[in-house]
């Protein structure tokens, strides 16, 4: 086994983790993989730092972003903690996706930038790292009907008192009982 660690120092990663579910998962361990040090950055954290996009309206709706920042914060660390990531390794901060002239101050430009690609959505956040210049990898482009699990899907279901829990992390699990997100959406709805 190669216990060696890649040779790209630092990596941007990036979402709005509503809520952190299993694909979240694989996609933030793909990326951690690829670098000494992963940046995690949390999409729309707040409504100041949230604009509409004309690749997908509904990203910036109040009932697609019921979790706080500091929510995901602390979901963002507690799962990735539970997968046996060393704290040391990575660092969790907020990242206005669609604002890209205040990208250098919550991100270090000079890092490798991840992203996946479903939608249009996608293709245009990789325009956007593309007109700053960012060095940036595609984990994965694929058609939006093999994308797999979808927080909209998870939410739904959780505001409808279906089965959502097999969907997500156990620590994603513990802290949307904690918090009573299915509650919070079903008050939302």
């Amino acid at each position: 086994m190669n216990n060696a660690l890649p040779n790209t120092e630092t990596g941007v990663i990036h979402g709005r983790f509503q809520v952190l579910h299993n694909d979240h998962l694989v996609y933030l361990l793909s990326g951690m993989t690829l670098c000494r040090h992963l940046v995690v950055g949390i999409t729309n954290p707040d409504p100041l730092l949230t604009r509409d996009e004309a690749a997908d309206h509904k990203r910036s709706s109040l009932a697609a972003n019921p979790l706080t920042y500091f929510e995901r914060y602390v979901m963002v660390r507690a799962v990735l903690e539970e997968a046996g990531i060393e704290a040391s390794r990575f660092s969790v901060v907020p990242f206005p996706i669609n604002m890209p002239e205040l990208y250098k101050y919550y991100v270090p430009l000079d890092a490798l930038f991840f992203l996946t690609i479903y939608d249009q959505w996608g293709k245009r956040k990789l325009d956007y790292f593309q007109s700053l210049g960012l060095s940036t990898c595609v984990l994965r482009d694929v058609p939006e009907n093999q994308k797999g699990l979808s927080g909209t899907e998870i939410r739904g279901r959780m505001a409808a008192n279906e089965p959502w829990e097999d969907q997500v992390p156990p620590a994603t699990m513990r802290l949307m009982k904690k918090w009573d997100i299915p509650g919070r959406l079903r008050d939302l709805g």
